[in-house]
């Protein structure tokens, strides 16, 4: 391809002695000797060369001004298959683009910056602008009030804090464009005095005499060490006395201690010390022991609680805890342990606003199948006042056992099942909302009345019934078949289900004794009493159908006399009976 016109052609100075040109260099796809060949020339002159050309993906040319201050140069660009020109009209005190500023140092207070540097063109005046990089990756940039002037001073830094500068500087008269950077420096500025106050808790156990009170702090972001922390400053006092306070000092890699008191109103005040002075102390009042706190010493000899503990549910975000607010505090604090099951429990605690009635409390801690205890405080003038506890989990998992079955009572159609208490302690992963009972015949599917179909892995079917009282401990399965084989298992189950169902126990129905009862009085006794009267046929055929005598066959009637028809008739006459009554006239006449 023909040369283009070369781009980005523009010629500068660093130190009013010698120009350089530059220009981007074009592809043309030829080489050797009919590659593209550059020469720089005076524009009213272009048959003599001021500087030979080096390139490399960026083109180059210098030569020294002398006492010619306006020049106008033209680069032509040439190859077999044409030529291009650009040309550069310029006033060398207007092009002048200054070397990097070099040996750049710093003096620091806490809180102030002075950067200094050198650069090589003392004769030049220039304007310099530095570049601070604070610890979070912003950036500031600072101009030199004063032309000329080799420093500038940087206020409003943080103590203690390390920061990155670099400076960069330009012509003052005619700016033309910015040096190179300085190469950086990194320094960190002096300590100062802690701002603000460490955030403090504390939890209290009623011993007899008084009580022990287990501190905490922890820096929080609105504290600012300024420093590197040293130790720490514990102050407690009596409050009604105005007695001598007593203090204890301790090392920064501790935070927390225990100290005991009396049953009297206690102040607690706990300071952060670096190399040059004492933070603001952090305040807690410790009210005086009342009957109610005595009453919770007795309480927890004998393992009770006072407070009734509500549960709690946990989400993808965390632990979701709510109470009800109080319009006489002025913040809440929530303390929990973040590995309850450890002695001591990594006591945590966050403080929230007095318009707050709901918090999600998370901790990279926080595992499925633990149960958490929180406990919720109302504080107001530094007086912290229990309001409710709360237990719950980041997420419930199926209990570990079974239910025992200590008793069975069977009938031909139904089974009573008895179990244990179950144990639900805070070793428990999840709270128990009921049970399970499952019942199934050993052969064919189950379809008993008031029960739901389950389907195991293995496709078999079992009928369900559930329980959703976790304190019953009796449940009677009805509308069973007498005399049928049956497995039975009961499953306790949490919010985060139940175990896989393994182990059943096996079960046999009696017979229906009223079947039985039926079936004697249906068949046995009329067979008992049919072998009976066929035994004693002759007595019973006597006693049930006695034989009637017939008047034909009487010795009484052998006479042949007196004969109607086939009848014989007896004649009064030969009777003597003990009573004659007439039934009729008319037959007696005709007799």
């Amino acid at each position: 391809e023909p040369p283009d016109i070369p781009k980005d052609f523009s010629c500068q100075t660093q130190d009013m002695k010698r120009v350089t040109c530059t220009w981007r260099e074009e592809e043309t796809y030829l080489y050797g000797k009919n590659s593209p060949r550059y020469t720089l020339s005076k524009t009213s002159s272009q048959k003599m060369a001021l500087c030979k050309a080096s390139c490399s993906k960026q083109c180059s040319c210098s030569w020294d001004i002398g006492q010619q201050w306006i020049w106008n140069v033209t680069v032509t660009v040439e190859n077999p298959l044409g030529k291009k020109t650009a040309t550069d009209v310029f006033d060398v005190n207007h092009r002048m683009y200054p070397t990097a500023p070099f040996q750049v140092w710093e003096d620091c207070t806490d809180t102030e910056m002075t950067l200094r540097w050198n650069y090589e063109n003392n004769e030049i005046e220039l304007f310099c602008q530095t570049e601070v990089v604070q610890p979070d990756g912003k950036v500031e940039l600072h101009n030199s009030s004063v032309a000329d002037s080799r420093r500038v001073m940087v206020r409003g830094l943080q103590p203690y804090t390390e920061y990155t500068a670099r400076v960069r500087c330009g012509a003052a008269r005619h700016f033309w464009r910015w040096s190179e950077w300085s190469q950086p420096l990194t320094t960190r500025t002096k300590e100062g005095t802690p701002s603000g106050k460490l955030d403090i808790w504390r939890e209290i156990t009623p011993v007899f005499g008084g009580r022990n009170v287990t501190l905490f702090w922890k820096q929080t972001p609105s504290f600012q060490a300024n420093g590197k922390i040293i130790s720490y400053e514990v102050t407690w006092e009596k409050i009604e006395d105005g007695s001598q306070p007593e203090s204890i000092s301790f090392s920064s890699v501790y935070n927390s201690t225990r100290i005991f008191i009396d049953n009297h109103s206690y102040r607690i005040s706990v300071m952060a010390k670096n190399n040059v002075n004492f933070s603001l102390p952090s305040i807690l009042i410790i009210s005086r022991a009342t009957d109610n706190s005595r009453k919770t010493l007795f309480c927890s000899f004998l393992g009770t609680e006072e407070l009734k503990e509500g549960q709690v549910n946990g989400t993808d975000d965390g632990i979701f805890i709510s109470w009800e607010p109080r319009s006489i505090y002025n913040s809440y604090i929530i303390d929990w342990c973040n590995f309850p099951r450890l002695q001591p429990c990594d006591l945590q605690w966050k403080r929230l606003g007095p318009n707050t009635s709901s918090a999600v409390i998370s901790s990279a801690a926080f595992v499925p199948g633990v149960r958490y205890k929180f406990s919720i405080y109302g504080s107001v003038a530094n007086r912290a006042s229990l309001l409710e506890k709360k237990i719950g989990y980041l997420k419930e998992l199926p209990p570990r056992l079974d239910p025992v079955v200590r008793k069975l009572d069977l009938t031909y159609n139904s089974v009573t099942l008895s179990w244990d208490s179950y144990l639900t302690n805070e070793s428990e992963p999840g709270f128990v909302r009921g049970y399970h009972v499952y019942v199934s015949p050993m052969q064919g599917n189950c379809n008993l009345k008031g029960s739901k179909k389950h389907i195991l892995s293995d496709e078999s079917e079992l009928c369900k019934y559930t329980i959703e009282n976790p304190e019953e401990k009796r449940y009677t399965v009805k509308h069973l078949m007498p005399n049928t084989k049956y497995k039975i298992v009961v499953k306790a189950f949490t919010g985060g289900g139940e175990t896989p169902i393994v182990n059943f126990r096996y079960i046999d129905t009696p017979y229906n004794s009223n079947m039985l009862y039926f079936i004697f009085l249906l068949v046995i006794v009329p067979t008992l009493v049919a072998a009976i009267c066929h035994w004693k046929m002759k007595w019973v055929k006597e006693w049930c159908c006695p034989v009637i005598p017939s008047p034909n066959k009487s010795k009484v009637l052998s006479f042949k006399e007196f004969k109607i028809d086939s009848e014989k008739v007896l004649k009064i006459n030969d009777c003597l009976p003990d009573m004659l009554a007439m039934d009729s006239n008319a037959e007696a006449h005709k007799l």
